[in-house]
């Protein structure tokens, strides 16, 4: 297989990944996961069967440039994951509050048994 083209490949996907990660709310990132994993592991075979002789300068560019995509990728995947850490945070305690709005407290019930 071609290194270009799977460097090409992999670029795309992550392009792509990161993209729909700032816009679209309903993108499957387990898929996306899933189409970089088996890019990656076409791209660890081309290259152990290159050897590092077989590297040249225009592979070792498009490594950079991959490494530099993967990092913005890499920063996209952890704001959504804070963000919906966030979400996840603000439900649970909505849910709280409201668990603990005082109907059901022990003092409540205290009150109740005292009422005549």
């Amino acid at each position: 297989m071609n290194l270009s083209a799977i460097l090409g490949r992999i670029e795309e996907t992550v392009d792509a990944e990161t993209a729909a990660i700032r816009t679209d709310v309903r993108f499957d990132i387990k898929a996306s996961n899933l189409r970089k994993s088996r890019y990656l592991y076409e791209l660890n075979k081309a290259v152990s069967g290159l050897g590092a002789a077989g590297l040249g300068d225009e592979h070792r560019h498009g490594i950079i440039r991959l490494r530099e995509k993967l990092s913005a990728n890499e920063a996209a995947i952890l704001a959504h994951l804070n963000a919906v850490t966030e979400v996840a945070a603000l439900m649970q305690d909505a849910i709280q509050r409201a668990e603990a709005d005082g109907t059901y407290t022990a003092s409540e019930f205290g009150r109740m048994a005292e009422q005549p």
